[in-house]
């Protein structure tokens, strides 16, 4: 039997996700021996969206993929990258799909491994976009021809609901299923009865002394008042962290053999 090890990181936000990110992510990689690692960086422009060079950033880290959600459209300029870099995805289920830059998910083969990473989007409590489930499936339809592939999904959601019962519909078709877009961690990761890993929320990457990586005083005007400020992310301060999840996968099978939550 072939273990790799695969990590997947939430939501890396403004200024103080990526420092943290080019600090900690290569220690991570070698002190736990990854074999892959996916990043979602739709945040990494000052909490709205990316730009090339934050795109760089995260790739120079060590993210072997970089997945997104509903803020990449943010940075009109960025579109252009989601045309010509194979390792930066949008969500798959986006309407029109031949008329939407970018792609929603890729193969990239590393050390002999065919690694699928596929981005959704949820649609509860979101902006109306095609159905995920469907979407998945015929991703996975056209991806048939790989010998062995792992996959691992970024399922950006707002709910726990939705998420929990994708989990349970990928179970057993892909490696691990994880959530994005909360950028609060939850404790609910475990192997799922057909052999997935899954959790609800990776957490994010970012100032841990914030509100969702943001400006604490900017989000409680907006939730006293109810007026929309705009938030701001919260600067570097030498409290940030990388959330997310590493899982151990049998290479041969595609099944998790184990989860476990990064917190670092």
């Amino acid at each position: 039997m072939i273990i790799v090890r695969a990590a997947m990181i939430g939501d890396v936000i403004g200024q103080a996700g990526l420092e943290t990110l080019e600090a900690k992510l290569p220690i991570l990689i070698k002190q736990e021996q990854l074999d892959f690692v996916t990043v979602n960086g739709e945040n990494a422009a000052d909490g709205f969206g990316m730009t090339d060079k934050d795109f760089n950033r995260i790739i120079s880290a060590g993210a072997d993929a970089v997945t997104s959600g509903n803020h990449i459209w943010e940075k009109r300029d960025f579109w252009a990258i989601l045309e010509s870099e194979k390792n930066m995805l949008r969500p798959a289920n986006y309407p029109s799909v031949t008329a939407t830059p970018g792609k929603g998910f890729t193969c990239i083969e590393k050390k002999g491994i065919c690694w699928i990473v596929i981005n959704l989007q949820g649609r509860e409590m979101m902006s109306p976009v095609d159905c995920p489930f469907q979407c998945f499936d015929q991703i996975v339809k056209n991806t048939s021809g790989c010998s062995a592939p792992i996959i691992l999904i970024d399922f950006h959601a707002e709910s726990s609901r939705e998420k929990e019962a994708f989990g349970y519909y990928a179970d057993g078709r892909a490696s691990l299923i994880a959530g994005t877009h909360t950028h609060v961690q939850t404790a609910d990761e475990h192997i799922l009865p057909m052999g997935s890993a899954y959790i609800t929320d990776l957490g994010m990457t970012g100032n841990t002394n914030s509100v969702i990586g943001m400006n604490p005083a900017i989000c409680l005007e907006r939730a006293r008042k109810q007026v929309m400020y705009q938030m701001e992310a919260e600067p570097a301060n030498n409290q940030g962290k990388i959330q997310g999840v590493i899982v151990e996968i049998n290479a041969e099978t595609g099944k998790a053999v184990s989860i476990k939550r990064i917190n670092y």
